[in-house]
Order: C-alpha cells, then structure tokens, then sequence
C-alpha cells in the first residue's frame, strides 16, 4: 500500500490572551491507502487540532501534512467529514443535507444521478424512509447516520472523523461503530480513514492502528498495530482472551503504568 498521508515534524503554535502556546509538537507520522487508524489521547491533547490540519483549515506552524505527496494548503474535496456534533442544515432535509456534499464533490453531477446517489447510501444507513425529514425530526443517532451518509455518498479517498460518535447514547454509539465498520470493511467502499476518539474499545474495535498522543503539547508517544483479524464482530473480539490482553497493555500504555491502568479498567477517557 502507497502512503496516503503524510505528516513530518508537525508543530502548531498559536496565542491565547497574549500567551504563546503549542499543542502538537514535531508530530511525524503515516496512513497508508485504505488505513483505518485511530489518534488517542487526554483532551487538550492536540488530537482536533491535528484533524484540523488535515482538514486543511489550520496551517502548520513547522513542519507540513501531505496527501498522495502533496502539501495540504485547505480544503478539498478528496476529504470528507464527521464531525461530533451534528453538522447537519437544519433547513434542509436528510435527501438534501447528501445532496449538498455530493454536488460540492462531484461538479457536473445530474440531479437525477444526484439524488439516486443520496438515495443510495441513505439506504445503506437505515434512513431512505427518513429522506425527507428535517433534522429536528431525527434523533441523534439518525442525524449522525445522514452525516456519514453524506461523508461516504461524497466518495472522498480519505474520511476524517472528530469523535463522530462522542454525542450519541451507549446504544446508537454501539450501532453506529457496526455500520461504519461494516461500510468500510466492504472493499467497494474503503476510505482511508482518521478518527479521532477518547474511547479505547472503540478503538481497538475499528481500527488498524492506534496513535496514543502525549498530553499537552500533542507527540506521538505509540503507534501500535492492532491486528485483530477483519471482518470483525464484536461478542467474537471482545470475548477472546486475547482482546483482554491487548487492551490491559493498551491501557497501560495509555496510563503509563500497569496499576493505574489495572485501577481504571473499562473507563471511557
């Protein structure tokens, strides 16, 4: 596999009431095309501020962020994202809000091909019957379902996720870890994908690699491979001695030593 990012030496400075700060420090990392990995660290950590970066919305201070070799310099349409708070127009329907990022991808698409896209990856999600509400008709866990729809319907080669589940309750947060692993373990649908979570199951669950960064300023401190073979069902993984064992080391190096992880086994931090 091609790397598809790139991250060298990385820092981000910037001023909060006339003091200077620094929240990612001489970051370097890769994504491999078709990557799936997951940033983990305490907030405050930098781990949005990375994501930013690769949005394309916050410049480095030193150091650069590529894809496919070229420097990031803003926005493109080669990215989708999910946000953790649902970024959805209110004014417009769940049809509308995927119609929205399909014609700010796809130039030139007919309406007709258009909406039979939106149509398709709203039924991937669970939501065709839902195409015409409005968001305030949805509960969180469909409004997020209509955010990826939307990211996926784009057909973006790299999806960036910032805690996309962090706002919805245990179950949909459950549900909505199954669909997206499910639509990206299909190869006909695999992005490369960042996501950013404080959940270690999560992800341990989706990922194939997991980045711990330091507390403030953000430096990689792991890169550690998770490989759990894939397709993966959860009772399977999460039942097997040897899921328990990786996350108990996990947690440890989270933590940075074995009893405080042993002393806040199964937290979400």
């Amino acid at each position: 596999m091609t790397n598809k990012i790139e991250i060298k030496n990385l820092t981000v400075n910037y001023v909060e009431r006339g003091v200077n700060n620094t929240a990612l420090d001489g970051v370097s990392l890769t994504v491999k095309e078709g990557q799936f990995i997951s940033i983990v660290g305490s907030s405050g950590c930098g781990k949005s501020t990375l994501l930013s970066v690769l949005e394309g919305l916050l410049p480095p201070s030193e150091g650069e962020a590529l894809i496919d070799g070229v420097p990031i310099t803003g926005p493109g349409p080669e990215r989708g994202v999910v946000f953790q708070q649902y970024s959805l127009f209110p004014w417009m329907t769940a049809r509308a809000n995927v119609l929205f990022g399909i014609r700010q991808a796809k130039r030139g698409i007919s309406h007709k091909d258009a909406r039979l896209l939106a149509d398709e990856y709203l039924g991937k999600v669970g939501l065709l019957d839902a195409a015409g509400r409005y968001p305030s008709r949805l509960s969180g866990g469909m409004q997020q379902r209509v955010a990826i729809a939307r990211a996926l319907a784009m057909d973006s080669d790299i999806l960036l996720m910032d805690e996309p589940f962090g706002a919805v309750d245990a179950k949909n947060r459950t549900i909505l870890q199954e669909l997206l692993l499910e639509l990206w373990q299909n190869e006909a649908e695999r992005k490369t994908v960042v996501f950013i979570t404080h959940d270690l199951d999560e992800a341990i669950f989706l990922s194939d690699r997991i980045i711990l960064l330091t507390d403030s300023p953000g430096r990689v401190y792991r890169d550690i491979k998770v490989d759990f073979p894939r397709p993966r069902y959860r009772d399977e993984l999460m039942g097997s001695l040897i899921y328990d064992d990786f996350r108990r080391e996990l947690f440890a190096d989270f933590f940075g030593d074995k009893n405080r992880a042993a002393e806040n086994d199964g937290v979400i931090i």
